[in-house]
């Protein structure tokens, strides 16, 4: 009499539950953030004169790198332990923001420095967010 409590269930929701679908912010927020940061090292590197090719490569080239590696840091995040999620959101801004500085023609010292500090920052901001956030 209890056979009607285990009812087999549908191949084709099982084979529809294993392929993942991006949802639309997991391809706008890189997408907007790697454009956001293209225009920004092309605008840095032109320093007030007028726009080159290689301006516009640089900046396609940054921006199109960074939104690679967020959309890829977006898909492993739930695999990764929150402190090692917090550090690598703290290391890709690290070198997100070292990279932007040394466009601005300083020191390497100075532009690893900041790197690091903004790094640091996001590091301890992220990981009180996940520590507060998962149980």
């Amino acid at each position: 009499m209890a056979t009607h409590a285990a009812m087999p269930g549908r191949r084709g929701a099982r084979a529809h539950a294993r392929t993942r679908h991006h949802t639309p912010l997991a391809w706008a927020l890189p997408l907007v953030l790697g454009v956001i940061y293209g225009f920004y090292a092309a605008f840095i590197r032109r320093d007030g004169g007028p726009s080159t090719s290689g301006q516009v490569l640089l900046g396609l080239v940054s921006g199109a790198a960074l939104a690679a590696l967020c959309f890829a840091l977006g898909r492993i995040q739930r695999s990764l332990p929150r402190e090692l999620r917090a550090a690598a959101y703290g290391a890709l801004t690290a070198c997100a923001i070292g990279f932007l500085v040394s466009l601005t023609d300083t020191s390497v010292l100075r532009s690893t420095g900041l790197g690091l500090a903004v790094g640091a920052g996001v590091l301890v901001v992220s990981y009180y967010y996940l520590y507060s956030r998962e149980t």
